[in-house]
């Protein structure tokens, strides 16, 4: 109060309107909205500021200085003004819908399944992975309503990517694909560092400085930006030092009951607090390692938590650090409790699992587990599965287009990123309880299309003229270089324009074109042909001997 009289003694009544928030209406997330919801519809309660009982949106509530500026702007004009949309403002009642499903946004660009998937901490971005060798990055800022990926590019060649994962802060990324070295990216994808191979004629896994088999999932230390585990089908799960690419921190390796003491270490996970590393295993068992301990056996161990020979996709804790949650290639969900660790609290079974990796989750709240669910004919549609995270009963089922694969449920946006079998990634999302994310997609207009004045302005752009400049900077004439010389050197690279390997022609013998690397050596070696020759020619006192025919009888 003692501010505003000062200003009333100033004369000063105000800074002005206050300037209204841009708000998104609703309504535009309709065109969004899924063919078949499986949850009813939305209604956000409040006093309303008509007598209509019509269902729809409700119209935000206006302050008495925003009913003033609209009055004060009534004469200047009319017409439909689009309203507010401030979810912080809105009191919703107890119908909102549990689950962020009601909408969806499909990015599409991969053309095999997904395989690996990870979102960014603030959910501004997403990482996907696929078996056509890609990995691609999306900004949900910087996409419209017809979503492209920013940056495409492959981190290994003609491998499968296995796994991503964004580090805590969100500046680097971690990439697994299916060769030995591990890569690190930054957040725009370019390559930052590949950490060392190991020595595969080495028998002991504990001297090599890095792997010698098949890379298969990752994980960032909770804690520690600068650490982070990989397993391998190498039987080993190694902990590393972002700063030190030659030579792994520690080893860890497992040991098999099985006959040659080795197993494919398939997918590994941190505690939430960091002090304990967990991995699953080809041969059905789950181990648990204490990170203080000298890793020399395993601190608690399940033989056959999965059927043997098939894949566990993936192991996640709890927050609470006592619960594991495991998603087995045997079609199966279990949880386990490290405190009785003989067998599973609850398992659900019965759940399609055609494509090893699949993957599940907790909720934010870890009320639920999500995950995927397959279809056993092909390209028939799968389904995501919500459990209650007590018995593990079906919560919720929602279709979807294709087998979902990989799964994240992102707590800060509140929305359910999907990597499905057809090469598609399903966001899913509410307008109500999400946070931007695939909101964003909908807040651009369409984009603008190019008018006659850009066309021309564009065609009429005057050509520089550099009649001085060196031979290597100008095409001819004295035209500045353009990027045709790097467009024509491009189309000749096999590579860059995805020319098709030729057919192998000419001749050829035994189902083979053309002569191998051996034939082609053995070929040119020197024969010692001495054993072949007339060893009589080289002697020529023999006309001198013809007096003594015993000499020329030996010598013939």
């Amino acid at each position: 109060m003692a501010n505003q009289d000062v200003f009333a003694a100033m004369g000063i009544a105000g800074f002005g309107k206050t300037q209204r928030k841009k708000g998104l209406d609703p309504r535009r997330f309709d065109q969004a909205k899924r063919e078949a919801p499986e949850t009813s519809s939305i209604a956000v309660a409040g006093p309303s500021n008509s007598d209509s009982d019509e269902p729809g949106p409700r119209q935000p509530h206006k302050s008495r200085a925003a009913e003033a500026d609209d009055d004060d702007d009534g004469d200047a004009g009319s017409g439909f003004e689009e309203p507010e949309y401030d979810p912080d403002t809105e009191q919703i009642d107890a119908s909102e819908p549990e689950f962020p499903i009601t909408h969806e946004a499909i990015l599409k660009e991969h053309t095999k399944v997904i395989s690996a998937l990870a979102v960014e901490p603030s959910g501004a971005r997403v990482l996907s992975g696929s078996h056509d060798y890609d990995c691609k990055l999306w900004d949900f800022g910087g996409m419209g309503t017809s979503p492209r990926s920013f940056k495409t590019w492959e981190p290994a060649g003609s491998y499968y990517v296995n796994d991503v994962k964004f580090s805590n802060n969100g500046q680097q990324v971690l990439v697994i694909s299916g060769t030995i070295q591990a890569k690190i990216f930054d957040r725009d994808g370019e390559e930052k560092a590949a950490f060392v191979k190991g020595d595969m004629y080495i028998r002991d896994m504990k001297n090599t400085s890095g792997h010698v088999g098949e890379l298969t999932q990752c994980a960032w230390h909770p804690k520690d930006p600068q650490s982070f585990i990989t397993s391998s089908a190498d039987s080993t799960i190694r902990i590393w030092d972002v700063e030190n690419k030659r030579k792994q921190k520690t080893v860890i390796v497992v040991k098999s009951k099985e006959r040659g003491a080795r197993t494919k270490v398939l997918s590994c996970a941190y505690s939430a607090d960091g002090r304990v590393v967990s991995g699953a295993c080809l041969d059905g068992a789950l181990h648990v390692w204490n990170m203080s301990s000298n890793f020399v056996r395993p601190d608690k161990t399940i033989e056959g938590a999965h059927a043997m020979g098939t894949e566990t996709g993936s192991v996640v804790f709890s927050v609470d650090g006592h619960t594991v949650l495991t998603r087995g290639g045997d079609e199966t969900v279990k949880l386990w409790d490290l405190r009785a660790f003989k067998k599973p609290l609850a398992t659900r079974t019965d759940i399609t699992t055609p494509y090893p990796g699949t993957n599940a989750i907790f909720s934010p709240d870890e009320k639920y587990i999500l995950t995927g669910c397959g279809s056993i004919t092909k390209g028939a549609r799968g389904k995501l599965m919500f459990l209650k995270r007590d018995t593990l009963e079906v919560a919720k089922e929602v279709d979807m287009d294709a087998t979902p694969v990989k799964v994240l449920w992102h707590s800060k946006i509140n929305q359910i990123v999907a990597g499905l079998s057809n090469g598609a990634i399903s966001v899913l999302y509410s307008p109500v309880t999400s946070l931007n994310g695939a909101k964003l997609l909908l807040s651009k207009g369409a984009p603008k299309k190019p008018t006659v004045e850009d066309m021309s302005d564009a065609l009429a752009a005057p050509a520089i003229m550099t009649p001085h400049a060196l031979p290597m900077f100008k095409e001819s004439d004295g035209i500045v270089k353009t990027t045709k010389r790097k467009r024509e050197k491009d189309r000749m690279d096999p590579r860059k324009s995805r020319r098709p390997e030729l057919p192998v022609t000419g001749p050829g013998r035994g189902g083979r074109v053309g002569a191998s690397a051996t034939q082609h050596i053995v070929q040119h070696l020197v024969r010692d042909t001495t054993r072949d020759e007339d060893v009589s020619s080289c002697f020529c006192f023999r006309p001198f001997l013809g007096a003594n025919p015993r000499v020329c009888r030996v010598l013939t």
